[in-house]
């Protein structure tokens, strides 16, 4: 009979010490599960509110440039007595102050959201907090002004003041032909480094985010509606653009 009991007691300690191990093991998994999406979510977090950084550095960065050389344009314009040099200047601080008008009407985030959002600093340093869907979301603006800054509308738009630049150069001005396509080659050239230097970082950063978490909702097409190519051969450059 003792040994029985004891035999009982034993199988009964042996289950017990297994339900145990068990519960032990099954809330180290839920600790370990918890533990991932948290970093998956914080993941999401830093990096929209990274790329936003990034894409408020290069906006704060073409305003000022632009803000900039508007003013230096216009005290140059009223302090020479050069006839074509104060047209020369005019006319450029009328494009450059264009650009930065351009950027004061296209924020990289609308003013009444930007509110809420914590700025990289602040959400690093516990200040202000950031969810998942306010994080998604960002994510999503910053690809949509992204896409729409490189698409060939952004292209098209610096074409004509570019063109009329020259044009007014060239005709206005009464110039040669050469002056007129001078002023229009530089002016491109800084508004398709101003285009070309634009970060894409969120667009990519959003389809992975997309990729990861969301597969059944597909991928948007967030990609740049028009690609250039440059080609550089001997005697000459070819530049294409792919729609």
């Amino acid at each position: 009979m003792k040994r029985r009991n004891y035999r009982s007691a034993s199988v009964t300690l042996f289950l017990s010490v297994i339900f145990l191990l068990q519960g032990i093991s099954l809330k180290g998994q839920d600790g370990v599960a918890d533990s991932v999406t948290d970093k998956r979510i914080q993941h999401v977090q830093l990096t929209a509110l990274q790329d936003k950084q990034n894409a408020q550095i290069w906006w704060y960065g073409w305003l000022a440039g632009y803000s900039a050389a508007t003013a230096g344009q216009v005290i140059v314009s009223l302090s020479t007595d050069n006839l074509a040099t104060r047209q020369d200047m005019v006319l450029g601080a009328a494009t450059t102050f264009l650009g930065a008008l351009g950027q004061l009407i296209t924020p990289i985030v609308s003013k009444n959201a930007n509110a809420d959002y914590p700025s990289y600093r602040d959400y690093i340093a516990g200040e202000q907090p950031l969810s998942e869907e306010q994080a998604a979301e960002l994510l999503k603006t910053l690809a949509l002004r992204e896409k729409e800054g490189r698409s060939w509308k952004t292209h098209a738009i610096a074409g004509v003041v570019n063109i009329s630049s020259g044009l007014i150069t060239w005709l206005g001005f009464k110039r040669t032909v050469w002056d007129g396509l001078a002023n229009f080659a530089l002016n491109t050239a800084v508004t398709e480094a101003q285009i070309w230097t634009q970060p894409t970082r969120a667009i990519k950063d959003y389809e992975r985010y997309l990729r990861e978490n969301h597969p059944e909702a597909g991928m948007a097409p967030l990609k740049p509606e028009s690609e250039w190519t440059v080609s550089v051969f001997p005697g000459g450059i070819a530049i294409r653009l792919d729609f």
